[in-house]
């Protein structure tokens, strides 16, 4: 099972076909600390990660966070001179980016909003996928050239994430 809580104060469990409502709620229960966790961090943004994943607010913020992706992939990708295609930014719910085999990276339109070394951690993990597309020690060690405490950084977007 997994379970999303998402700035808005919404949450989202996703279970398996045919796993018991019982089992659901038990599930929720043992979490009940973590979504407490969760939307108390992001009452703590004083509003600025408080928002509905609506239309409207991508519409309003993706111009800006397209010119902030270009310029951040512009940026990192001078440790790795990686050749890609497209850059675009997305209006995702679950994603804070991905790289297609076309070498399109995508960001969600949110990275605006992260802090910049969780942000700059989001957009070398897809430059890194241009030549390794996978999670391997291969990978890891290429975002380990641009962000070396890649660890720490991907454990706090974790902690915010979900």
């Amino acid at each position: 099972m997994r379970l999303a809580v998402y700035c808005d104060g919404s949450f989202v469990v996703t279970k398996p076909y045919g796993v018991r409502n019982e089992l659901v709620d038990n599930f929720l229960k043992d979490r009940a600390n973590w979504v407490l966790e969760k939307l108390e961090y992001f009452k703590s943004l004083g509003g600025l990660g408080i928002f509905r994943n609506d239309e409207a607010h991508y519409q309003k913020h993706a111009k800006e966070a397209l010119e902030f992706a270009m310029q951040k992939v512009e940026e990192l990708n001078k440790f790795y001179n990686f050749s890609y295609n497209k850059i675009n930014v997305k209006n995702q719910k679950t994603r804070w980016g991905s790289c297609s085999k076309k070498g399109n990276l995508n960001f969600n339109y949110k990275i605006l909003f992260l802090p910049e070394k969780i942000a700059e951690y989001v957009v070398v993990h897809e430059i890194c996928h241009l030549k390794e597309f996978n999670h391997s020690r291969k990978f890891w060690n290429l975002v380990s050239v641009a962000i070396p405490d890649y660890d720490e950084i991907r454990e706090e977007l974790k902690s915010k994430n979900n």
